[in-house]
């Protein structure tokens, strides 16, 4: 199991492609397989862990040659593996031809036209998984062995039921125009509701918080909480009465949506990428089309069932599922 060279499995805080390595690699040590996970020496993990960095170095994200150093350590070992399955990036693709052990490559990120005519040069050097059937139709010349959904340990997450929601709004990821943050707080202020906002800014999109984000905080109305910890997210998500997700770009998967509706809490968002796959419509969420829908329909999420909500994400996003489908990808691959 090769992880991103950056951040610790489990992550801290942040980490979308972390958590998924994180259940995934201990599922699969539970289910009696043998699994060796190349991530930062500070992560805590079932698997036998080879570390060749001794502790995450998230202010390094993107450094080619960690990247590159951190492909090479585990197909050094190659020999001794039956698959390698790789959640690292762009580096291991280019260099699965020079082994002779399957490479299984889970496409974590969006596809734009530079990195989908990266993947075509390279399209049967591995086994490519996708996370979404959306995903996947961005570039279908690949060599795919399935989609697989990214998972969450839903028993692992606090609950409260609707009755007990508190009677706020909540939007949460890194804080940029392709996240919506700016519809969020429209919607907020056209109906007279609290919102909070949580998240990281990034050097990055600082204009865009500057600029459009940060001229609307009162700190009643709508609230900036900043980047919090995991106690202090599971809490915004468990008792918000709906989780808004107003996004502006195709987004492959979209983790925050699974994660609200763990938490019983109802998603309302745009029918960008992924979406109408991981919102039930009418049944843990729904997917509007636009601001004016958003508005419409923040008055039925009430309705919505909590523990039907819950178990929705249950049953399609769990750990035990995507365990199953990757076990059939990897005895399909080593033959």
């Amino acid at each position: 199991m090769l992880a991103p060279p950056w951040i610790k499995i489990p992550p801290g805080g942040y980490g979308g492609i972390e958590w998924v390595v994180h259940y995934l690699t201990d599922a699969l040590v539970d289910r009696g397989h043998e699994v060796t996970l190349f991530a930062p020496g500070d992560s805590v993990t079932r698997a036998n862990l080879v570390s060749p960095f001794p502790r995450q170095m998230p202010d390094r994200i993107g450094q080619t040659m960690y990247d590159v150093k951190n492909v090479a350590s585990c197909f050094r070992q190659a020999r001794d593996f039956d698959v390698i399955h790789d959640h690292s990036g762009f580096a291991a693709v280019p260099f699965a031809q020079l082994i002779d052990t399957p490479l299984v490559h889970t496409l974590h990120g969006p596809f734009s036209g530079d990195n989908c005519a990266f993947y075509e040069t390279f399209h049967d050097s591995a086994h490519y998984v996708a996370i979404s059937d959306y995903q996947r139709s961005c570039c279908p010349s690949l060599q795919y062995a399935g989609t697989v959904y990214n998972p969450i340990d839903v028993e692992e997450l606090p609950f409260v039921d609707r009755a007990d929601k508190e009677d706020y709004l909540l939007a949460f990821g890194r804080i940029c125009a392709d996240k919506g943050f700016h519809t969020a707080i429209e919607v907020a202020k056209r109906t007279g509701s609290r919102l909070i906002i949580a998240g990281a800014v990034q050097q990055v999109n600082r204009d865009y918080y500057e600029t459009v984000v940060k001229p609307e905080i009162d700190g009643e109305q709508i609230s900036f909480v900043g980047e919090v910890s995991l106690t202090e997210k599971w809490n915004l998500f468990s008792k918000a009465r709906a989780f808004l997700f107003p996004i502006q770009w195709p987004e492959p998967f979209g983790m925050v949506m699974i994660e609200a509706m763990a938490a019983g809490t109802p998603v309302l968002a745009f029918p960008e990428g992924s979406v109408p796959e991981v919102v039930a419509d009418g049944i843990s969420g729904f997917v509007v089309g636009d601001i004016e829908e958003m508005i419409e329909r923040l008055e039925a999420v009430d309705r919505i069932d909590s523990r039907k909500c819950r178990d929705y994400v249950k049953v399609k996003f769990s750990v035990d599922s995507a365990a199953d489908h990757y076990e059939q990808v990897f005895q399909a691959v080593a033959g």
